[in-house]
Order: structure tokens, then C-alpha cells, then sequence
């Protein structure tokens, strides 16, 4: 198996195999022209899906050399609004040219909800250079995952979502204006098996689809809140999570339509209610597959591990720790990328959600909880980063993660900082900790100015292009008048 790209069942590995595969399709003639059979989709900044579908003959011969896209997907925001400040990728000055996509055969699937139409992911490349487009995220993680080859190491990765999930469809959310919407079920039900009766058409489809549509799910469940649901994807090869999770979100949202719901993946639709997170797992395996981090000698832990709450960590996984800790504040952006995400972070741990640079061994009431034994076996020691909303692209996440991580290993970085139980056995030395970003404006201004861990990391010219991304919707933001606003300030101000 390609440690990369982890492979769907059943993909191509070369042109000939795609005719074998698809010499079953049948073709309908629409005006003269053959029918649309294949879907290709890419991933934005945003991580949004940007595709289309193709005929199965252009599908072919695009197949081996790649086939020309609006490079706009990298000018413009969410809500196709043209970026404040134009960006290098896309723009009027390049008549926003086309880019080269290319089609990753590994990554055939067939979409079971909608006849079950072949479905591919693509990378985005230079037109010019042939060089990996350096805004892409999903090129991004593939360069990161092969930097960590070159050390002998595949990154491994597990996303979980929360998501609320709501009676309604985009035309009722429409015309209400996005208030006082329903959700999909009353009050407050975690873990409850009473609550999945409700609505279970739509529960189990959304497990069972997901299963043909090759992403695995390792749980799923309600979670605590109004119409909230909590799905955990199977942990394998970071590039392939990555794709999972991206798409888990595209799954969700497809069957919903079917059952007249609208699941959300945003950050904090509550402000007095906890909010959606997307924790994400992370590990390290070497060439035979045993997990690095894991210390499994003695019953008693690692002699020599810096803290208490280390001592099942391995000193190479102590230094991909320090190195996480060590830039986490300046690569905030990417793991929570909107204005809103910021929001699920200010009410700290009272909604269950991290504010500063901690960690500590099975906590969740930090940023990086530890995963290791006695808890779980060796083999399955890793990290949780539990900063990452719903709303974040798994691209960029993990991508950030493994860099950091990766630095820290290479720079044979030292755990420095406390671990949550310093702070909680002796609240005085709560003053220490090194809090993270409250707004995207800090985030964003942290992580591009000079000599920013994230530039090391990444380069200037992804952060330049990420960066002015969210300058964008920082000043979109700051432009608008909110109903808080008007409420509070209206009569009496």
C-alpha cells in the first residue's frame, strides 16, 4: 500500500485499468454529447469541494496529463466573492488562467447516493512550473506527508466531528435568515440511544452510505446538544483521513437533503451552548508500522521522560510534542480559519473547548491530549489536538500538526512546558500559561508577520496567499453591523 496516499479499494493504477473499470457505465446521448459520468472534485482554502462533472471520453484523456481549471477557486472566498485583496494564483492582471488539475486515480470511489457515478479527487498544479500549486491544500499534506517519508516516518491521523444538525433545508434557512432555525431534536442528549429512534432513517444512512462510499467510521453517536451528532472516522494514513473527512462533510450534507435536514459543521451556532469541534489524532509509524511514540519497556514508563504525564511517550514522541506546542500559537489560522471558530474557543474549558498552549496525559481540558498507556496499548499511543472546529479544513490541519511536529524532531526540540496537572495542583502558576489567539485579526497578524514559525514551516508563499485569505474575511467581518449590535445599541445608545 502506497503510506501516502492510502489507496481506495478497488482504484486504478493506470489508464487501461480505468476503462476496465468504467467499460460497464452506460453512456446516454444528451443533445449529441455523451452523458456526464464522472465527477472530479477539488478542495479549496476553505475546504470547500469545487468540481464537475465530465464525459466519460474527456475523463480519459484527462486522465493521464491533467486538464485545465478556473484558477478563481484560489481568488475567490466561500461565498464566490472576489478576494479584497487580489492574490497571486488568481487575478485580473492573469485574467484568472487556468491551472493545472490532475486526477488521482487512487482516490476512486463511486457516489452511492446519486447512481453511483465515479467519483475522483484532483491536485491542483503550476500551468507553467508543473510544480505542486502552493495554495492547494490538499498538495499541501501531500508534500508534508512526504517530507515525513524522507525521515521514514508515515503520518497517521483520525478526525472526529460534532455537528448540529437542523429541520430545515438552504431555502428555509434562507427565508428565515438563518434564525430561529429547529433542530433536529430537543435538549440535551450525549451518548443517549433514545435519541437515535428519532430520526433514524437518517442517523443510519448517514453510517451506512458512508461505508460504501469508503470512509470508514469507527463511532457514531448523539453528542450533547440540541440535534448535535458526533461521527469518529476510522484512523489511517493522514492523506487518506484527509480525504475522508472532507468528504465525510460533503456525505453528510447530500443525505441530509434527502431527509429534509441541514447538518452544520460550524464552529459555535450557540453562543450558550458548547460547540462543534473537529479533534483530530495524530501518530508517527516507521517503515515496519510501530508506532514511534509508543514507550512500551517497562511497565513503569520512560525513566527519563520529562513529566509525569510523558512516561509512555517516546523521547522522539516528547519531541514532536515540544515542537507542536512550540508553534501552535502562530499556526492558529489553519486550525481554526473563521471568525466564528474563535468564539467555541473564548468559553475555554467551561464548554469544553482549549484556550492555551497546554497538554496533559487523557485530559480534556487541554489543547494536546496525551493518548498512551495505561489508558490504551502502546500501539495505539498518540496525540488528540482538540483545538480544530468542525468548520477547519483537514488539509491544512493536519498539514500544520505534522509540520510542527516534524520540526520538533528534527530540531530535537526539549518538552519545556508544564503540563495541565502543574496548574491545577497549583493555581497560582495559572499566569504561565501561554494563551492562544481570542480573534482571526490576532491569529492571522501572529502567523504572517517575519520570521513567524508558520513562514519557517511553510514558506512565504503559502502563508502570504493563506494569510490574505483571512485578512479578507477579517475585513468582512469588521464591516459588518451584527443583530447584537443593533439590539443593544439601537434605542439606547
Amino acid at each position: 500500500m502506497d503510506q501516502i496516499s492510502a489507496a481506495t479499494e478497488g482504484a486504478p493504477k493506470s489508464v487501461e485499468d480505468l476503462r476496465v473499470i468504467l467499460q460497464g457505465d452506460t453512456k446516454v446521448k444528451v443533445a449529441g454529447l455523451s452523458h456526464l459520468l464522472t465527477l472530479l472534485v477539488g478542495v479549496d482554502v476553505d475546504g470547500i469541494l469545487r468540481g464537475k462533472y465530465m464525459s466519460k471520453d474527456k475523463f480519459l484523456s484527462a486522465a493521464s496529463g491533467g486538464f485545465g481549471f478556473c484558477s478563481v477557486v484560489f481568488g475567490w472566498d466561500m461565498h464566490d466573492t472576489v478576494y479584497t485583496r487580489e492574490l497571486s494564483i488568481s487575478n485580473r492582471q492573469n485574467g484568472y488562467r487556468d491551472v493545472l488539475a490532475k486526477i488521482d486515480l487512487s482516490t476512486y470511489r463511486r457516489i452511492p447516493w446519486d447512481n453511483n457515478t465515479p467519483f475522483f479527487l484532483v491536485s491542483f498544479f503550476d500551468p507553467v512550473t508543473l510544480e505542486p500549486l502552493h495554495a492547494d491544500p490538499r498538495s499541501l499534506l501531500h508534500t508534508t506527508c512526504e517530507l515525513a517519508a524522507a525521515q521514514g516516518f508515515s503520518c497517521m491521523a483520525g478526525v472526529e466531528y460534532e455537528y448540529f444538525n437542523f429541520k430545515e433545508t438552504p431555502e428555509s434557512v434562507a427565508e428565515k435568515r438563518f434564525t430561529h432555525l429547529s433542530p433536529l431534536t430537543p435538549g440535551m442528549h450525549g451518548y443517549s440511544l433514545l435519541r437515535t429512534q428519532l430520526n433514524q432513517d437518517y442517523f443510519n444512512e448517514l453510517f451506512d452510505e458512508s461505508l460504501k462510499f469508503q470512509i470508514d467510521v469507527e463511532g457514531h453517536h448523539t453528542e450533547t446538544g440540541p440535534g448535535v451528532l458526533e461521527t469518529a472516522l476510522a484512523y489511517t494514513y493522514a492523506l487518506r483521513m484527509a480525504d475522508n473527512a472532507i468528504l465525510y462533510k460533503f456525505l453528510a450534507k447530500s443525505i441530509g437533503m434527502k431527509h429534509q435536514v441541514l447538518p452544520s459543521f460550524m464552529a459555535k451556532p450557540w453562543g450558550d451552548l458548547p460547540g462543534c469541534s473537529g479533534h483530530t489524532h495524530v501518530s508517527l509509524r516507521d517503515p515496519s508500522g510501530r508506532n514511534i511514540f509508543a514507550y512500551s519497556e517497562g511497565s513503569d514508563g520512560r525513566a527519563d521522560a520529562a513529566f509525569e504525564d510523558t512516561k509512555f511517550l517516546s523521547f522522539i514522541g516528547e519531541q514532536f510534542l515540544a515542537g507542536v506546542l512550540d508553534g501552535l500559537p502562530e499556526v492558529m489560522p489553519m486550525l481554526v480559519p473563521t471568525i466564528n471558530g474563535y468564539k467555541r474557543l473564548v468559553g475555554g474549558e467551561s464548554f469544553w473547548a482549549p484556550n492555551g498552549v497546554t497538554y496533559g496525559y487523557d485530559s480534556r481540558a487541554v489543547s494536546i491530549r496525551i493518548i498512551s498507556p495505561p489508558s490504551v496499548p502502546p500501539s495505539a499511543t498518540r496525540f488528540e489536538v482538540r483545538v480544530p472546529g468542525a468548520d477547519m479544513n483537514p488539509y491544512l490541519v493536519l498539514s500544520a500538526i505534522f509540520r510542527l511536529g516534524l520540526r520538533g524532531i528534527t530540531q530535537r526540540l526539549k518538552l519545556t512546558t508544564l503540563p495541565i496537572s502543574t496548574y491545577l495542583n497549583d493555581p497560582s502558576r495559572k499566569g504561565e500559561v501561554v494563551m492562544l489567539p481570542t480573534s482571526l485579526e490576532d491569529a492571522t497578524t501572529k502567523m504572517m508577520r517575519p520570521g513567524s514559525v508558520a513562514r519557517e514551516v511553510f514558506g512565504d508563499q503559502f502563508i502570504d496567499h493563506f494569510g490574505g485569505t483571512r485578512e479578507h474575511e477579517v475585513k468582512l467581518w469588521n464591516a459588518a453591523v451584527t443583530n447584537w449590535e443593533v439590539e443593544r445599541y439601537l434605542e439606547l445608545a
